[in-house]
């Protein structure tokens, strides 16, 4: 009897197999971005994060204002006041980049990460670009609210005459009160926003280094501290030179200058130099990031 084949089988040319209904294309760093910005904004510590950045930068802001609001004249730029509140903003900021990288090493999502896009230098440039644009947007509204409130409040102060031989005070003052001027409106704002936000950046590079988040969180807020702390136990004549260029080159310092608040150094500083210095480290950061990224598996 000839052999039949099966009933369900078809034709002998016939090959079997799936079509996915999903096409397929060729994933580029907007894909990378995507999936990113949809990691980072469904994580709900984000939020309060970013949230409890804005709260205590405006609300330092305010509170300050209000009190030097009471004084005849405090001897300060018109929006120098709101330092205080993005230099205690900014932790948030760091924490926030540490975290960014560190908790998928923790969680040991990072391999899913690089199981859906090998291409580690992308992974590392779309979390950089996320972060970068979402603390910056944030930053920038927050200090510029907190630079609108302290224009409001104290603008109309009125400035003593000895006050204008004060080189801090050089270009604060007009017809006798107190004013800014678009430089003070610059520094105060897009700069406090570039400045936190590769602060952020400079966390990010840290935790895909260290891949601890406690240990990374820890270094980036040493940098910024640490030089001011040091330099405050350099007491001696002979430690002056060594105590005021720590002071001078301390990333809070640039900060500070950004407000036209310089702690050492020139009194007509604007704080941009120190935000390029910043921005250097923050590359650097990035390159040594990206090369242990790529030479050591996830």
């Amino acid at each position: 009897m000839p052999h039949q084949p099966p009933a369900h089988a078809g034709p002998p040319h016939a090959v079997s197999g799936y079509a996915s209904p999903i096409p397929v294309v060729r994933t580029h760093l907007g894909h990378a971005i995507a999936s990113e910005w949809t990691k980072i904004k469904s994580v709900r510590s984000t939020v309060w994060t970013l949230v409890l950045m804005f709260v205590i930068t405006v609300g330092v802001g305010l509170l300050l204002a209000v009190a030097l609001g009471s004084d005849d004249y405090v001897g300060w730029p018109l929006l120098s006041g709101g330092f205080f509140g993005v230099m205690f903003g900014q932790l948030c900021i760091m924490a926030l980049g540490v975290l960014v990288m560190s908790s998928e090493y923790t969680t040991g999502g990072i391999r899913t990460t690089l199981t859906a896009c090998p291409h580690r230098g992308r992974v590392l440039l779309a979390k950089t670009i996320v972060l970068f644009s979402l603390a910056f947007v944030t930053t920038l509204v927050a200090t510029s609210l907190t630079a609108l409130i302290h224009s409001s409040l104290l603008g109309d102060q009125d400035v003593p005459v000895y006050a204008a031989q004060d080189p801090l005070m050089e270009d604060s003052i007009e017809n006798g009160e107190l004013v800014a001027t678009a430089g003070h409106w610059m520094g105060a704002t897009l700069g406090a926003s570039l400045y936190v936000s590769l602060l952020g950046v400079l966390g990010l590079s840290l935790g895909a280094l260290i891949r601890h988040s406690a240990g990374a969180i820890t270094t980036v807020i040493g940098l910024v501290l640490l030089p001011l702390l040091a330099a405050m136990f350099m007491m001696g004549e002979s430690l002056e030179s060594l105590r005021d260029t720590l002071i001078e080159f301390s990333l809070l310092n640039g900060l500070a200058t950004l407000f036209r608040l310089p702690m050492e150094g020139d009194e007509t500083a604007t704080g941009w130099p120190l935000l390029a210095m910043l921005a250097g480290v923050t590359v650097g950061a990035l390159v040594a990031a990206y090369a242990r990224l790529t030479s050591t598996d996830a």
